[in-house]
């Protein structure tokens, strides 16, 4: 067994190599011949296939921790385990280097979350009518079954670019959770008990994050939200706030000038006191536009990969960081 994975891993090798970057080494949470091997395209997938996963899956994170997901390019080893694994989990249309791998290599099953997430163009707008921390009930839909906007189909907003952030919202999370769960009982069904078992443990726990966060941000006296690029449009959404980008949901984008003074009277003009930094970004923008407005620089953190600046060591750590973060900036008593 093990020869023939070394031997199909040199194949692969063979084959993708003139097709990818060769500048860093793949690594794998496990590893074993007798594991699910699982490629994951960034951080939260990663994160979810390995809580689900436990010791029957060996997860390869696709994306180094410390980069930018939205721009990765995969090294000949990364493109290798996407077409030896038996499951890859990846966000259609977020990592074109990613989408390239799976439609040229992969030969196991493929799991795209987008319509599990239910990624939305407008997502602020996507629970009008909705209490924070409320649920929609979708008894009897599969994940991923949802549809937004009085039934148009999650995705299909062809001339505007999708938010791929669905895992600031925990509760889109948990959709996303519970379809990688169904993707690994389909590929291991002898394990299928402790993937269900893990799976609710997970989405457990997702819930109890949603109901601090409903809590925790509902006496918030000002309720907009200016970031750096609009990453944090769904946690706007769930927890009644609005958010003003100061870039789009790229955030390699650089506002013009006449964007930034616009910016500029929106946080005089509505008594922003805090301009949110993040992780993996050059704050230099935010700094800026935070000293011509009096406002502070507070770093939230979008959760797109862990670094050692991060508040945390996991996905929940960071959300509650992020949590304390938002009481401060945003006023809540």
């Amino acid at each position: 067994m093990l020869k023939r994975r070394l031997l199909a891993t040199v194949a692969a090798l063979g084959l993708v190599a003139t097709g990818a970057t060769a500048c860093s080494t793949a690594t794998a949470v496990g590893g074993g011949a007798d594991k699910v091997e699982v490629a994951a395209a960034f951080y939260a997938v990663e994160y979810a296939a390995a809580r689900i996963g436990g010791d029957q899956v060996a997860v390869t994170g696709l994306t180094k921790p410390g980069v930018e997901p939205h721009d990765v390019e995969l090294t000949a080893r990364k493109v290798a385990s996407v077409a030896l694994a038996d499951v890859v989990v990846h966000l259609r249309a977020f990592q074109p280097a990613v989408d390239e791998a799976v439609d040229h290599q992969a030969r196991g099953r493929v799991l795209d979350v987008s319509k599990a997430a239910r990624l939305t163009a407008g997502p602020e707008h996507d629970h009008a009518g909705e209490a924070p921390g409320e649920h929609a009930d979708h008894a009897g839909e599969a994940p991923g079954e949802h549809t937004d906007h009085a039934g148009e189909a999650a995705g299909e907003h062809a001339d505007e670019a999708l938010d791929p952030h669905f895992w600031l919202d925990p509760q889109r999370y948990a959709d996303v959770a519970r379809a990688i769960g169904g993707a690994l009982e389909a590929a291991d069904p002898a394990h299928a008990a402790a993937y269900r078992q893990r799976t609710t443990s997970f989405t457990a726990e997702l819930a109890s994050l949603d109901r601090e966060l409903a809590q925790g941000l509902r006496t918030c006296r000002i309720r907009d939200l200016v970031t750096s690029h609009t990453a944090f449009g769904y946690l706007a959404a769930r927890y009644d706030f609005h958010q003003e980008g100061i870039t789009g949901v790229s955030p390699e984008a650089e506002p013009s000038p006449a964007a930034l003074a616009r910016i500029a009277h929106f946080v005089e003009d509505e008594g922003v006191t805090t301009i949110y930094a993040e992780t993996l970004v050059s704050p230099a923008v935010a700094e800026t536009l935070a000293r011509e407005t009096g406002a502070r620089v507070k770093v939230l953190d979008p959760l797109e990969g862990l670094t050692d600046q991060s508040a945390g060591d996991n996905y929940f750590d960071v959300m509650r960081a992020n949590l304390a973060t938002l009481r401060a900036g945003q006023e809540c008593t």
